[in-house]
């Protein structure tokens, strides 16, 4: 029997993904669970995994093409009975193709209008009119005037390009989701300059991890009140003990590091402030305080930024958080973190540590309230007593929702946080 292997749902609100890589040919021998595509969506890259047994006799995709969630991906001849997949033909005829929707209500034109920051000049349709004229009936022509649109912008899907009531309804559709997104982001995007007038350049696509860092983070800077907490962290102690007891982590698998230590550190705080744990319904005006403590961690890959989420960490010891921060990051490095493994953060941590700075003011991960940025340490002296002593101070930067969190509440948080780390005895007094 023929059956039509389909792509199946990736998780919440994805409905497409690039291919990079087709793992079979036709006449393989695939078997269950067994990856046929590599794709990359705009969470991460995955590898889908074939749902029967048989031999592919024939591949509907190929490297590099955007495929939907649905799409039919092998024609696979199987003796089996699957139980995700539809049967492609009677007996042995070759799956036809799915249908393709031809109607001109549903091609989407993009148009050409520039949306303004000041949206009224597109509603009422007042525009400066061309030197020509344009192919539409009287009856088309007087509905663009009714609903406000420039007919002369619109483009024509028709013979001569001749424009229809659909190609008036596509336009105006578009250009309603461009005013939204542009009125609700707060974002407005000016046209850019040819850059080619002074010089040579290279364009390159932004890959989908890239654009939907851009848009998540342009979302959130453009709707969240952000404001941001400065403190320092004296790690003498911390430093002490992490390199005394860093053995038992490197037993385990792991690593000790001071981002191993925060984790569990911040989860003991978010208990104590749960506001920190939260987030906005705003259409309900509702807070969400959340029951449970999983943390994302920013992992810096040559891919672009990824936030793998621990969850759990309050059920959790430092040597477990050790060893999955060091699984989970090389992971996220080599491009095989799970969607699951990226959903459900209640809180992020973000370690430049490594790299080197001072402060920055890192942006809260939507819908979550705050995020903890973390710089290198370095040694300063501090007066005690009757001296100036070398200490070793780390830098801390919390940025925070306003509309949830105040100013004295997110210093008091801070100070708990910088109280733990120079006084470890204080996470298992209080945490």
């Amino acid at each position: 029997m023929l059956v039509e292997f389909k792509l199946p749902i990736l998780g919440e609100n994805i409905e497409s993904a690039d291919v990079t890589k087709v793992l079979v040919s036709v006449g393989d021998k695939v078997s269950s669970d067994q990856p046929v595509i590599e794709i990359e969506t705009d969470k991460a890259t995955v590898e889908v995994p074939v749902e029967i047994s048989g031999i592919v006799k024939e591949v509907r995709i190929k490297d590099g093409e955007k495929i939907k969630v649905g799409q039919v991906i092998l024609i696979i001849e199987t003796t089996g009975s699957p139980a995700n997949t539809t049967q492609a033909g009677e007996k042995t005829k070759v799956a036809e193709p799915l249908p393709v929707e031809t109607k001109e209500v549903d091609k989407k034109i993009e148009p050409t209008v520039q949306v303004k920051s000041d949206t009224s000049k597109i509603v009422s349709g007042k525009y400066e009119l061309p030197e020509k004229l344009v192919p539409a009936s009287p009856a088309v022509r007087r509905f663009a005037r009714e609903i406000g649109i420039d007919i002369y912008q619109v483009p024509g899907s028709g013979p001569g390009g001749r424009i229809s009531i659909d190609d008036l309804k596509s336009f105006a559709k578009n250009l309603n989701e461009r005013v939204r997104q542009t009125t609700t982001s707060g974002i407005y995007h000016e046209p850019l300059p040819d850059f080619t007038k002074w010089g040579m350049i290279d364009r390159q696509p932004m890959s989908n991890i890239r654009k939907k860092t851009a848009q998540h983070l342009s979302l959130a800077w453009a709707t969240i009140p952000h404001v941001t907490q400065f403190d320092k962290a004296d790690i003498n102690e911390l430093e002490k003990l992490r390199k005394e007891f860093g053995k038992r982590a490197e037993e385990a698998g792991g690593k000790l590091t001071v981002t191993a230590v925060l984790l569990k550190i911040v989860s003991a705080a978010l208990k104590v402030f749960p506001q920190f744990n939260s987030s906005i319904d705003v259409e309900k005006n509702e807070i969400i305080y959340k029951k449970y403590y999983n943390i994302g961690v920013a992992v810096d890959t040559e891919h672009g930024l990824l936030v793998p989420v621990i969850k759990n960490i309050d059920k959790k010891n430092i040597v477990q958080l050790a060893v999955e921060l060091t699984e989970i990051s090389r992971k996220a490095r080599d491009k095989k973190l799970s969607l699951e493994e990226m959903q459900g953060g209640t809180f992020s941590i973000s370690n430049l540590g490594g790299i080197g700075g001072t402060y920055f003011t890192p942006i809260v991960n939507s819908p979550e309230v705050a995020i903890l940025g973390v710089s290198r340490a370095s040694y300063e002296p501090i007066y005690k007593g009757e001296k100036f002593e070398p200490s070793l101070l780390m830098p801390l930067s919390l940025s925070y929702d306003h509309r949830i969190i105040d100013g004295a509440d997110a210093i008091r948080f801070l100070r708990w946080i910088v109280n733990a780390l120079e006084e470890p005895f204080l996470l298992s007094l209080e945490g």
